[in-house]
C-alpha cells in the first residue's frame, strides 16, 4: 500500500465537499444554527468589536453543523453575513471582509471550550493511528476506515483533521495492515504451500486454475455436481490451511470478503501488481469462501433432488389411488355379484369349489377381484405410501447417480457424537467409496437404529420365511431423513455457511461472557431491561388492547368491521381503503423525451454517483475512469442487454466495455452508487411529502424474472415461469426509492430476508415501519424488527384465519367469555424467561452481523426445528404479532398505510421491469455474480430516473409555494415519481457524443409560461 508519491484517494469530490465543505444554509437552517443559547451569549460577551462578534457567530454556526472550523471572509458568506447583521448587529458596517488570525484562533478556543471539544494533538495522533489500524483489520476499504475514524473523532469530541491528514492516516493504517499480514503469512505458510499458491498464478496450467475454481455449477445435473465435487477435492488441502491460518490473521468476515473479491479480478497478470502477501491472503480467503459455497451448492443439490423425487412419488401415488378408485368402483358391482355366489341357492352344495372359482373369475378376473377384496378389507382405503415406494423403486438408480457424489464431497455432523443417522451416512459413504454394494454386507452390519419404527415395514420384503432388507429403499429413506435433518438444523455441515450449526452462527461462549458490552455495542438497549419487567409491560398492553378492540367492535365504533353470519358459523371481514397513487402519471406526458444516458448524466452532475466507482486495484490502478464507457456498461447490464450486444449497437466497442466493467463495476461499488442517488433523492424538498402517516413507511417484495440460460440459483415456479426457471430480486422500497435489494431463489421464503433488507440498508432513508405481503411474515420477524426499532406491519391474505390461529392472550381462552376476538391460546411466559439469555445472544449476533442474517432467520423460523430456544423466540414473537393484529383490525389509517406502502413497492417493480426490457425480460446472465451486477445496475438506472422525476417535482413545488399556489402545491405532492414514459430506454446508443443537458429550470419555466399546458398539467395532476 506504500506509495509516497501519491496520496490515497478515499472520497470523491462530492463526498469531500459534503464532509469538509463549508455548510450552505437554508433560511430555516440559519434560524436553527445561528440562534444563541445562554452559554453562547456569555462567550460572545468576551469579544469586544462587532466584527469579531459577527465572525464568532458565523464560525459557531458552521461548527455546530460540521464539528470543524473554516477559513472565510464576509465576501465568501454573503447571505449568512447579511442574516447575522440583520438579526444581531443592524448598525454594523465594516468594509474590510477579513479577520486577524489571532482573533480567529481565539474564536476557536472559545467554541472548543463551549462544546468540550479539542484539537488533535501529537498524543491524540498516536491514538488515531492505533484506531485506524484496528479498523483496517475489519475492512480494507479506505472509505470504511475513513468513516469509522470520523465516527471515533465525533465520539471523543475531537475536531477532525484536514482531508490530507486523514489521507495520510488511512493510507498508513492500510500499509501497516499489509505488513502485518505479510509477517503472519511468512511465519505460518511453509515454502511448499507458498509454491502451491504461486503455481495458481504463474504456471502455464495455473493460469486456468483460478477461473476453473471460480466456475459455479449451472444446475443440479449430476455432471455439474460431479465437477463441483472434483473442485472440492482440488481445494481441500488449501482449505485446511485456511482453517489454520486465517484465525491468526485476525481479520473480519467483511475483510475476508474484500480480499476474496480481489481474486475475482480477471487478469492474473494485473493481479501481480499487488504485493505477494496480499495475493496469498486473497487466494486463501477466496479458497475458504469458495469451498464453503461449494458445500452449500452440494447440500442444496441433495435437498433439491430428494424433494423432487419425493414430490414426484406423491403425485404418482395420488394418480394411482385415483385410477384404482375408478377401477374399483366399476368392479364393486361385479364383486357384489361374486359374493352372491355364496348365498345363491341355485348352486348345489356339492359343486366343487374350483367350479365356483371359475364362475367368479369369469365375472371378474382374479387380480381385479383381489383388488376389490383388499379395498374392502382396509376400510375402503388404499395404501398411498406403498404406491409412493413403488414409484421410488423405479427412480432409485437415478437418485443414486445424483446423490452419491454429494455423499463423497460432504462431511455431515450432528449435535450428538453418536447420532445414529450420521453413523448410517458414514456407513453409506464408506460403502460407496469402496464400490461395495449394500447387498454384500450382512444385514446385522447395516446401521438401522436411525429408521423410524413406522417406516420399517416398507424397508423389507418377505423372502420365504424371513424378511429381506430392500437396499435401494434403505438408501432412499436415508437421503430423505438426511434432508429432513438438514432443514430442521439437527444435521449440519461445518464446512458450509448456509447449513452449518446455528451455534456456529452465533457469538461464541467466550465472547458472550462480555454480553453487556456486546449489547451496548449492538445498540439494543431494550435487552438491558429485566425480562420479567419487559414481559409484564407487554402483557398489560396486550390485555388492554384485547379489551378495547373487542369493546369497539361490540359497540359498533369500529364501523369498518363487518360480521357475516352463516347459520351457527360467524365470520368477519374488514373494509380496506383504496389508494389512488399510480405509475406514469399524466403530468410526465408533458415533459420532453430524454435519453437514458442523458438522465444518468443529469444524476451524475447533481450528486456525482460515479465517484463510487473505484478501480478494483485501488491505488495500484493506472486506468482512469472512462465515463462514457461506464454509462454504457451500466445501461448494458441494467437493461439486460449484455456487453456484447451493447458493443454492436453503440459507439463504444466491446473491449473498452469489458475493461471498464471488470475494473469498476462490482456489487459493492454499485451499492454505494445507489446509496448516493438514494440519499440525493432524500434531500429533495418533495421527499418528505411522501411520508405515510408522518413516518417513513417501507415495504419489501420479490419480483420474478425468468432466466433464458441455465443458472444454479434458478428454480422452477409454475405459477410464474410455467415449465421454465427463474430468480427473484427481493427489493426494499421506501418513499418510492429502492433502498436495498438482493437476489434470492424462487423457492426461498421471502420472510428470511426481511430483517437483512432493513438492517443492512446503508442509505440515509431509514424506515420506521415496514410492510410485506403474507410471505414476508414468519415466526420471528415481529420480534426481530421490534427489537431493532422497526414496526413490522404485514398484510395477511386471510386475516380472519390468521387471527383465529395466531392471536395469543395472557389468560386461558375461556377467560374471555363471548368476546368476538378470542386468543387461540395462552402465552407460555415461562418458556420465554427460561431461554431469554439465549434469545438475547441471537439478537446480538444478528445486530453485530457475525454471519449472514438470512441464514440465522431461516434456521430460527424452520417449523421442522424443535428446541427450547426456538419455542421461546416464537412465543415472544407471538406477543408482538398479537398486538399488531389488534391494531390492524382497529385502525383504518394503519391499514391504509400498509396498502399504500405495498402499492409503492409494486410500482417500483413495474419500473424495474421496464428498465430490464431486453431479451423480452428473460435474464441472459449465467452466474450469480453477473445476476447481482444486473440487479444493482437496473436498480441504479431506476434510482436515477426517480431522482430526475423527483427533481422536477421538487422545483415545481418550490415555485408553487413561493408564488402562493397552495392548491397546485397540494396536488404536486401527490404525484408519484415512478414514471418512465418520457424516458427513452431503447434505440441506438451514442455515449461518446455529448448528451443532451437536462435543464430542470428550463423545463419548469416552459410549464409555467405555457398557460394551456400548465392548465392541462393541473387537470391531469388532480
Amino acid at each position: 500500500m506504500d506509495n509516497p508519491g501519491k496520496r490515497l484517494i478515499i472520497l470523491g469530490h462530492a463526498e469531500i465537499d459534503a464532509v469538509y465543505g463549508r455548510p450552505r444554509f437554508t433560511q430555516e437552517e440559519r434560524d436553527a444554527y445561528f440562534t444563541l443559547s445562554a452559554q453562547e451569549k456569555e462567550a460572545l460577551g468576551q469579544l469586544h468589536s462587532l466584527k469579531s462578534r459577527a465572525f464568532f457567530i458565523l464560525q459557531l454556526g458552521y461548527c455546530k453543523a460540521r464539528r470543524m472550523f473554516f477559513l472565510f471572509g464576509f465576501g465568501d458568506v454573503g447571505e449568512d453575513a447579511a442574516y447575522i447583521r440583520e438579526r444581531y448587529f443592524p448598525d454594523f458596517d465594516d468594509a474590510h471582509p477579513e479577520i486577524a488570525k489571532g482573533t480567529r484562533l481565539k474564536h476557536q478556543r472559545l467554541i472548543l471550550a463551549l462544546y468540550q471539544y479539542r484539537n488533535a494533538k501529537a498524543a491524540m495522533q498516536r491514538q488515531l493511528e492505533a484506531r485506524a489500524r484496528q479498523v483496517a483489520t475489519v475492512c480494507g476499504k479506505p472509505a470504511y476506515v475513513f468513516r469509522e475514524l470520523m465516527h471515533f473523532l465525533a465520539e471523543e469530541r475531537i475536531v477532525a483533521p484536514g482531508y490530507s491528514a486523514m489521507q495520510d492516516l488511512v493510507g498508513g493504517a492500510l500499509a501497516y495492515e499489509q505488513r502485518r499480514l505479510a509477517g503472519i503469512v511468512d511465519e505460518q505458510v511453509d515454502p511448499s504451500t507458498q509454491e502451491a499458491l504461486k503455481q495458481l498464478l504463474e504456471d502455464a496450467q495455473g493460469l486456468h486454475e483460478i477461473p476453473l475454481l471460480k466456475r459455479a455449477p449451472r444446475d443440479f445435473s449430476h455432471h455439474e455436481i460431479r465437477r463441483e465435487v472434483q473442485r472440492g477435492e482440488q481445494m481441500r488441502t488449501l482449505y485446511e490451511l485456511t482453517q489454520r491460518l486465517l484465525p491468526h490473521l485476525e481479520i473480519s468476515q467483511e475483510n475476508s470478503r474484500y480480499y476474496a473479491s480481489l481474486v475475482d479480478y480477471d487478469s492474473v497478470h494485473r493481479r501481480r501488481q499487488l504485493s505477494e502477501s496480499v495475493v496469498y491472503v486473497s487466494l486463501l480467503c477466496f479458497i475458504q469462501q469458495r469451498y464453503q459455497k461449494l458445500h452449500d451448492n452440494l447440500i442444496q443439490s441433495l435437498i433439491h433432488h430428494v424433494r423432487k423425487h419425493g414430490d414426484a412419488a406423491k403425485a404418482a401415488a395420488k394418480e394411482r389411488v385415483y385410477d384404482f378408485r375408478v377401477a374399483t368402483n366399476e368392479d364393486l358391482l361385479k364383486g357384489g355379484e361374486v359374493l352372491k355366489f355364496f348365498t345363491d341357492g341355485g348352486i348345489a352344495s356339492s359343486t366343487p369349489f374350483e367350479e365356483v372359482r371359475r364362475k367368479a373369475f369369469a365375472r371378474l378376473p382374479a387380480a381385479r377381484l383381489d383388488a376389490v377384496a383388499a379395498y374392502l378389507s382396509t376400510h375402503a382405503r388404499f395404501d398411498e405410501m406403498a404406491f409412493q415406494w413403488q414409484h421410488l423403486d423405479k427412480a432409485a438408480q437415478r437418485m443414486q447417480v445424483n446423490l452419491r457424489p454429494v455423499l463423497h464431497g460432504v462431511e455431515f455432523a450432528a449435535s450428538a457424537a453418536d447420532d445414529p443417522l450420521i453413523a448410517a451416512v458414514r456407513f453409506l459413504q464408506e460403502a460407496s467409496r469402496s464400490g461395495k454394494a449394500l447387498g454384500a454386507y450382512k444385514e446385522q452390519d447395516i446401521p438401522l437404529a436411525w429408521v423410524p419404527e413406522k417406516m420399517k415395514r416398507d424397508l423389507y420384503e418377505k423372502d420365504s420365511d424371513r424378511r429381506k432388507l430392500l437396499q435401494e429403499r434403505y438408501e432412499c429413506l436415508l437421503y430423505r431423513q438426511l434432508r429432513n435433518g438438514l432443514e430442521a438444523g439437527d444435521v449440519f455441515c461445518r464446512d458450509s455457511v448456509r447449513f452449518r450449526s446455528i451455534q456456529d452462527d452465533l457469538i461464541d461462549d467466550q465472547q458472550w461472557q462480555n454480553q453487556e458490552t456486546l449489547i451496548a455495542k449492538a445498540g439494543l438497549d431494550m435487552l438491558q431491561q429485566p425480562i420479567e419487567k419487559h414481559l409484564a409491560a407487554l402483557k398489560e398492553q396486550l390485555e388492554t388492547r384485547l379489551t378495547e378492540v373487542n369493546r369497539r367492535i361490540a359497540t359498533g365504533e369500529n364501523t369498518h368491521f363487518k360480521i357475516k353470519a352463516n347459520g351457527r358459523h360467524t365470520r368477519w371481514t374488514l373494509e380496506y381503503p383504496s389508494d389512488n397513487e399510480t405509475t406514469n402519471h399524466p403530468f410526465f406526458d408533458q415533459l420532453p423525451q430524454a435519453d437514458i444516458d442523458s438522465v444518468l448524466h443529469f444524476a451524475q452532475r447533481q450528486c456525482r454517483f460515479m465517484d463510487a466507482f473505484t478501480h478494483v486495484l485501488s491505488r495500484f490502478a493506472r486506468q482512469a475512469l472512462d465515463a462514457p464507457a461506464l454509462i454504457a456498461g451500466l445501461v448494458a447490464w441494467g437493461t439486460n442487454m449484455g456487453l456484447a450486444r451493447m458493443g454492436q449497437i453503440s459507439d463504444i466497442g466491446l473491449h473498452p466495455l469489458i475493461a471498464t466493467s471488470d475494473n469498476f463495476l462490482r456489487p459493492e461499488t454499485l451499492r454505494e452508487a445507489n446509496d448516493i442517488v438514494s440519499n440525493a433523492i432524500a434531500r429533495l424538498p418533495i421527499f418528505h411529502h411522501y411520508d405515510i402517516g408522518d413516518v417513513v413507511h417501507s415495504s419489501s417484495d420479490g419480483q420474478k424474472f425468468e432466466t433464458s440460460v441455465r443458472t444454479f440459483n434458478a428454480r422452477h415456479s409454475p405459477k410464474y415461469f410455467g415449465l421454465k426457471k427463474g430468480i427473484v430480486p427481493y427489493t426494499a422500497v421506501a418513499h418510492h426509492v429502492p433502498i436495498n435489494a438482493c437476489n434470492i431463489s424462487a423457492d426461498d421464503h421471502e420472510s428470511h430476508f426481511v430483517f437483512a433488507m432493513l438492517f443492512n440498508n446503508s442509505t440515509d432513508i431509514q424506515p420506521e415501519r415496514h410492510s410485506t405481503e403474507t410471505h414476508g411474515a414468519n415466526e420471528v420477524n415481529f420480534a426481530l424488527l421490534h427489537l431493532c426499532g422497526y414496526q413490522f406491519a404485514p398484510r395477511d391474505k386471510d386475516l380472519y384465519a390468521k387471527v383465529r390461529t395466531s392471536l395469543t392472550g395472557c389468560q386461558h381462552p375461556s377467560h374471555y367469555g363471548d368476546a368476538l376476538l378470542q386468543p387461540a391460546r395462552k402465552i407460555r411466559q415461562d418458556d420465554i424467561i427460561r431461554e431469554w439469555d439465549e434469545c438475547r445472544r441471537i439478537f446480538v449476533s444478528l445486530a453485530l452481523q457475525e454471519t449472514t442474517q438470512s441464514t440465522i432467520v431461516r434456521k430460527l423460523s424452520s417449523h421442522a426445528r424443535n428446541n427450547r430456544t426456538k419455542r421461546a423466540l416464537w412465543e415472544y414473537d407471538g406477543i408482538h404479532r398479537s398486538l399488531y393484529l389488534l391494531n390492524y383490525i382497529d385502525s383504518p389509517s394503519l391499514r391504509r398505510s400498509v396498502q399504500k406502502a405495498l402499492n409503492r413497492g409494486e410500482h417500483s417493480h413495474q419500473l424495474r421491469r421496464a428498465v430490464s426490457f431486453a431479451s423480452f425480460g428473460k435474464l441472459r446472465f449465467k452466474t450469480e455474480y453477473e445476476q447481482e451486477l444486473w440487479s444493482e445496475c437496473s436498480r441504479l438506472i431506476a434510482n436515477c430516473i426517480i431522482f430526475y422525476n423527483a427533481s422536477i417535482l421538487s422545483q415545481l413545488l418550490e415555485y408553487q409555494e413561493r408564488t402562493g399556489d397552495m392548491q397546485g402545491a397540494a396536488v404536486t405532492k401527490k404525484v408519484s415519481p415512478i414514471a418512465w414514459q418520457h424516458t427513452n430506454l431503447h434505440g441506438r446508443y451514442e455515449f461518446q457524443k455529448q448528451p443532451d443537458v437536462l435543464n430542470v429550470d428550463a423545463i419548469i419555466r416552459e410549464l409555467i409560461n405555457a398557460p394551456t399546458r400548465r392548465t392541462l398539467a393541473l387537470v391531469n395532476l388532480d
